[in-house]
């Protein structure tokens, strides 16, 4: 039985109250310029923390479709909502204060509860009645509760809805996407190489437990960086430099310029999130928020959505300045930043969150796929040659050089294809994927999103930062009525260019 089918008449709707992926493609393929570390296979990516929520059937914890209302499954709280039928027959006041005694013991909440006269009463001529409640309880009683209910009710069960996974609505909703991967903590993994340094795993702590504290609206925790991290930064800014010009796309070069001429960055001082979230939130309104280390794949995503992207501020083991088994400021700050203060390039990253909300573990695993061999490991076409537009490549002096040579094979951008390809964590990649310009891509990665299955349309509000689920008619006319006064806008420009 769907919920769509339940007909009763509204007792009382109201709500009453009976007494924390691939974090982004974290595969630092940094190795140093003689390859004196060796390939391990130990690269990170969110496709393979995809593939592991996928079949594990541990994904992100979500809502479901009821009518024309989404109601959460359950709650990073760990709460779960319930889509309850029963009936009462026998001593119906007596029995309705028994369910309610068991609400009570287990401090459930109540979110909607409606009543009809049962249909098996209408046959029998007496007066029983149904009824449908959906309510929240802790996950972990679930079982217990419904058992509870079956003692003091009748013909209790549990109405199976369509699930969709949780999703963030709001900015400050990415509080709640902290769902960490800690493969390659360096407290547990001993391959990392400050697995032994106790003083580096110490410092580590420092700084991912200002990330750790960091909710939305707060400022932008400072690191005062040792002269130690920032001796490593010199030399992966200063190694990595040499290759831009030659290697790096017009869109990279231009942006590392500004920063440079405005003296964010530069080789003697690692860049502070505060100025740089600055620095890009004036040219395409992404900001940045501080992560403690690798995120799930489903969070990371969901936070590209909001234009946000996750910044990790801790450096890598100075005994491997040219390579790192997980995501850091170097890879952040060289690879990623200076492309995301790109218009195209920022909305591109964009539509990628925006197409995993509600997406399921198969599609958040191909939208992995498809941020891999872009986001991170992206080449295009400018004046005839091609050029890096992958942070994993702009933050990689080995892999970066090999991916520009005539070792790889290119294949044209196609999401439908590249959402499949095998993804290569031992060796660089045999194959890369070339864009003809990031509009090109973005548009393609629209018709790509549209064969999602999903039963909503999301719209976001830069306004107010928040997601619009559009399942409503009045919700779409709204949403067209600001389109319409967008495009008078535009028409009135044009009637004025054409007067001059």
């Amino acid at each position: 039985m769907r919920a769509e089918e339940v007909c009763f008449s509204t007792m009382e709707s109201s709500t009453i109250s009976v007494p924390y992926f691939l974090y982004h493609l974290q595969s630092m393929k940094t190795d140093s310029i003689v390859q004196t570390i060796p390939l391990s296979g130990r690269k990170h990516s969110l496709i393979e923390d995809a593939r592991r929520d996928r079949e594990s059937g541990s994904s992100s914890p979500g809502p479901s479709r009821c009518g024309d209302s989404f109601v959460f499954e359950e709650e990073k709280s760990g709460k779960v909502t319930l889509n309850i039928l029963f009936a009462l027959r026998n001593e119906k006041n007596a029995g309705f204060f028994k369910a309610g005694k068991v609400f009570e013991t287990f401090e459930a909440k109540l979110l909607h509860l409606e009543s009809r006269p049962s249909r098996k009463s209408k046959k029998s001529g007496e007066d029983d009645l149904e009824f449908f409640m959906r309510c929240e309880v802790h996950c972990s009683d679930t079982d217990i509760f419904i058992n509870s209910l079956k003692r003091v009710a009748d013909d209790v069960r549990i109405v199976q809805e369509e699930k969709i996974p949780w999703f963030p609505k709001k900015i400050s909703d990415l509080d709640k996407c902290n769902h960490l991967i800690t493969k390659y903590d360096p407290d547990l993994d001993q391959d990392h190489p400050g697995f032994s340094d106790p003083e580096y795993r110490k410092r580590r702590g420092i700084v991912s437990e200002l990330a750790f504290n960091y909710k939305h609206g707060d400022p932008l925790p400072v690191v005062e960086y040792t002269p130690e991290e920032i001796a490593t930064w010199r030399e992966v800014y200063g190694t990595l430099s040499n290759l831009y010009p030659t290697h790096a796309c017009r869109q990279f070069l231009e942006a590392l310029g500004q920063l440079e001429s405005e003296r964010l960055y530069g080789e003697d001082k690692i860049p502070q999130l505060g100025e740089v979230s600055a620095f890009l939130k004036e040219r395409t309104g992404f900001q940045l928020r501080p992560v403690a280390g690798l995120l799930s794949a489903r969070d990371f995503l969901a936070s590209l959505a909001f234009r946000v992207f996750q910044c990790t501020q801790y450096i890598r083991h100075p005994s491997a300045p040219m390579h790192s088994p997980e995501p850091d400021c170097c890879h952040e700050l060289l690879g990623h930043i200076p492309m995301l203060a790109d218009k195209e390039f920022a909305q591109f990253s964009q539509e990628i969150g925006l197409a995993s909300l509600g997406a399921s573990d198969e599609d958040i695993e191909k939208l992995s796929t498809l941020y891999w061999f872009t986001v991170e490991f992206g080449i295009c076409k400018q004046n005839g040659t091609v050029k890096a537009y992958g942070a994993g490549l702009l933050s990689s002096y080995g892999e970066l050089l090999y991916a520009l040579s005539n070792e790889p094979q290119y294949k044209p951008f196609n999401p439908a294809e590249t959402a499949v390809q095998p993804y290569q964590d031992q060796s660089y990649q045999p194959v890369y994927f070339v864009s003809e310009s990031f509009e090109d891509a973005k548009h393609k990665l629209r018709q790509y999103s549209s064969t999602i299955q999903k039963p909503f349309s999301i719209r976001y509000d830069p306004y107010t930062c928040s997601m619009e689920v559009l399942d409503e008619p009045s919700k779409i006319q709204n949403a067209l009525a600001q389109m319409r006064d967008d495009l008078k806008i535009l028409h009135k420009a044009l009637e004025r260019l054409g007067q001059k």
